[in-house]
């Protein structure tokens, strides 16, 4: 179906024309909208739903995580990262030389539940090297008080509560 344009047009004229016609046609072929916001909700409840799968899975994951513990922050502060925290018992925690080392981790006798070995738990021998670890898995349930001994006085110290 061509539209009737007198011979004697400009070109101009005749490509208009065009135009409109091809314009009327994509107008009938337009979809309720009605059909779009239904789609675009049935969208948003899916990604809702794949939402609070993804959040799940990864609180049952953190929930069997171990904890790695920087010894030494990235700015170079004589800290723990992070310093207070709580794990299951027998969870494992990392203890990673980052900065400003050398570093141990020495858990205080007295704050330490009752019948807990502090010697036992500690890492009284530094670490020297970048990236060394120390691992271990508290399964007495209460909380540790723990520190560096070298870095103690700088305020290197914090707690692990296990439940």
């Amino acid at each position: 179906l061509k539209p009737w344009v007198a011979p004697d047009s400009p070109p101009q004229v005749k490509h208009i024309k065009m135009q409109t016609i091809r314009a009327s046609a994509a107008a009938r072929s337009v979809r309720p909208a009605s059909r779009v916001v239904k789609a675009q909700a049935s969208l948003q409840k899916v990604a809702q739903v794949a939402g609070v799968a993804v959040s799940s899975f990864a609180l049952t994951l953190a929930a069997h995580a171990d904890v790695t513990v920087k010894l030494g922050a990235d700015s170079g502060a004589l800290v723990f990262e992070p310093a207070n925290f709580t794990v299951k018992a027998g969870e494992a925690i990392n203890f990673t030389n980052n900065a400003g080392f050398p570093h141990n981790v020495v858990f205080d006798e007295d704050e330490v539940p009752a019948g807990v070995n502090a010697d036992a738990i500690s890492r009284d021998d530094l670490l020297n090297a970048p990236g060394e670890t120390f691992t271990v898995k508290l399964t007495t349930p209460g909380t540790y008080g723990y520190y560096c001994e070298p870095h103690q006085g700088a305020g290197m110290v914090g707690k692990i509560t296990v439940q």
